[in-house]
């Protein structure tokens, strides 16, 4: 099953027919605030993620590692450089450093290898599930944050 991942206006806007949503003022704050139903909350005066509808998250003290994810623990690279896994599910890299797979759905990038643009759930009558989204958004929107950062301190 391929799952679709929608853009506009060079925002991210869905996941299969899961909607994200931003503020009123999109064009000032690309920060997403809400996936399908579920709010997206941010620490204060931040951009990290404290918490998916009522799925907390914690992070390792001064670092924006995910430690947790509700009940999920996350584990790191050695220098916690790198997650290689969210709760149920491994993390997969390409070696130009983009993540490739989340589980069981497998990640495929633009020309540019810089937006993913679609995901495959390998499967015969394979939905994604609840658990699979959230982990799948997860790891796309620190990904991105990521980036965002490492482009920013470029200039």
């Amino acid at each position: 099953m391929d799952i679709e991942l929608t853009y506009d206006k060079g925002l991210w806007r869905g996941i299969g027919g899961v909607e994200i949503t931003y503020g009123r003022r999109e064009w000032l704050d690309s920060t997403p605030r809400a996936l399908g139903s579920w709010p997206l909350e941010y620490q204060r005066f931040s951009s990290t993620l404290r918490a998916v509808g009522d799925v907390e998250i914690t992070y390792r003290r001064w670092s924006s590692a995910p430690l947790t994810v509700g009940q999920w623990h996350c584990e790191h690279s050695r220098f916690g450089t790198r997650l290689l896994r969210i709760g149920p599910y491994e993390l997969r890299y390409h070696r130009r450093g983009s993540v490739s797979a989340v589980g069981p759905l497998e990640i495929f990038y633009d020309r540019c290898g810089s937006r993913p643009i679609r995901v495959r759930l390998h499967g015969e009558g394979e939905s994604l599930s609840e658990d699979l989204l959230l982990a799948l958004f997860l790891v796309l929107f620190w990904q991105k944050q990521t980036w965002d950062a490492y482009n920013q301190a470029k200039r």
